[in-house]
């Protein structure tokens, strides 16, 4: 089954002469050139996609917009789901910034992958996907938690000393980035079927 975002970030901004410009694959399918061109991140999968903007509508970097089922206030079209080599350098300048506030205004998600996480296999936990976490910070928040669940991210900088959301974002970036042999926050590697 796909898994489909129902909101994005907009990462940039691609005007209609810039899209002539370009090659890429929104010229070679026949696109109108008219339209406007967003590179953007899905909030619930981080699925990185190019969409376009409704005539007359204007859209800013960072905004969050609607890309779900049934009528959309200022997205046309879902043109394609991207690979991270293809982003711009403007998307890819603001793509941790913009992952970095998906991740506080879901922070009851990522506090409950603290809480719940288990292992990968029965030699590597899944919290050690987390650079920065060895087997010693591993079993600190392992006991943390059985005395009581994290309640927050501050909750977990006290009572393990480390950065939960610098963890978490970069773990995103390098599963975005691709090679990686485990997922835990993105739909996994490159398949235009997520879409």
């Amino acid at each position: 089954m796909a898994r489909k975002e129902e909101y994005a970030y907009i990462l940039d901004i691609i005007p209609p002469e810039q899209v002539v410009l370009r090659e890429s694959t929104v010229i070679r399918r026949g696109f109108p050139r008219n339209e406007t061109y967003v590179q953007a991140i899905g909030e619930q999968y981080f699925t990185l996609l190019e969409l376009t903007v409704k005539p007359g509508v204007e859209v800013q970097i960072m905004e969050r917009v609607y890309i779900g089922p049934g009528v959309r206030d200022k997205i046309d079209k879902i043109v394609r789901r991207l690979r991270y080599d293809e982003l711009t350098e403007e998307a890819k300048a603001n793509l941790e910034k913009v992952i970095l506030e998906i991740v506080k205004k879901q922070e009851r998600r990522f506090v409950e992958f603290f809480n719940k996480a288990g292992p990968i296999t029965l030699k590597l936990h899944s919290l050690e996907l987390l650079k920065g976490i060895g087997k010693k910070t591993l079993w600190t928040i392992l006991e943390e938690r059985k005395k009581r669940p994290f309640e927050s991210f501050e909750d977990i900088r006290k009572r393990v000393g480390i950065d939960p959301e610098k963890l978490i974002v970069d773990r995103i970036l390098r599963e975005l980035q691709g090679g990686e042999k485990y997922y835990l926050f993105v739909g996994g590697p490159y398949s235009a079927a997520l879409v």
